[in-house]
């Protein structure tokens, strides 16, 4: 429970990073929310895309995708996010790496801005909160531990003998034939010699 409580907290934070990245400088000042959907993939270009088809699409897809795990209690919608976020910037490093020639860091505006922080960050944060998660399928194992498991040096109903009789103890019927050692038969006692008649002089 407490595992699932941390995870859930450290998967909303990372999420919460992912969305916020494209908003700030990705490089050179350039926000996130000004590289088109389609420049990690083809090239980066000095074309401005809309909002909703620029960097922030991958990431609030993440998010979404985050939400949907959490609810669900899912490891594995809350490391595909993980993976969705990292997959992206990464991807995106190495196609402004190829069009500038280097990437540097630097503050005042040049070089990687804090947007790819934000965005390296809540992917890490992502799977760091899949790897806490307990998930669903222990959850419910836990639940029915304590039904499944039977007290030891106890016998249940099914395992105990006719008229209720302990399995473990005497066995009055052992000797008796099999197939009527579960329905004993009662036979009468034998009745005592009768006297004769005629007595002996």
């Amino acid at each position: 429970m407490i595992r699932n409580v941390i995870g859930s907290i450290l998967a909303l934070v990372g999420a919460t990073a992912a969305v916020w990245s494209p908003f700030r400088g990705w490089y050179d000042g350039r926000h996130g929310r000004d590289y088109r959907i389609q420049d990690p993939f083809g090239g980066i270009t000095p074309n401005d895309g809309a909002l909703f088809t620029s960097l922030l699409l991958p990431m609030a897809f993440a998010a979404l995708v985050t939400l949907v795990g959490l609810l669900l209690r899912s490891r594995f919608m809350v490391a595909l996010a993980g993976v969705i976020v990292l997959g992206f910037t990464v991807l995106w490093m190495v196609r402004q790496g190829q069009e500038v020639g280097s990437l540097a860091v630097g503050g005042g505006g040049d070089g990687l801005g804090l947007g790819v922080a934000l965005a390296l960050g809540g992917g890490v944060l992502l799977l760091l909160a899949a790897a806490l998660m307990s998930g669903r399928g222990t959850l419910r194992q836990r639940r029915e531990e304590p039904y499944d498991e039977e007290p030891q040096g106890q016998s249940t109903a099914g395992d105990w003998g006719p008229y209720g009789q302990d399995p473990d103890g005497p066995v009055p019927y052992r000797d008796r034939d099999a197939d009527t050692a579960s329905y004993p038969r009662y036979e009468e006692p034998e009745a005592p010699p009768r006297p004769s008649r005629f007595r002996r002089r």
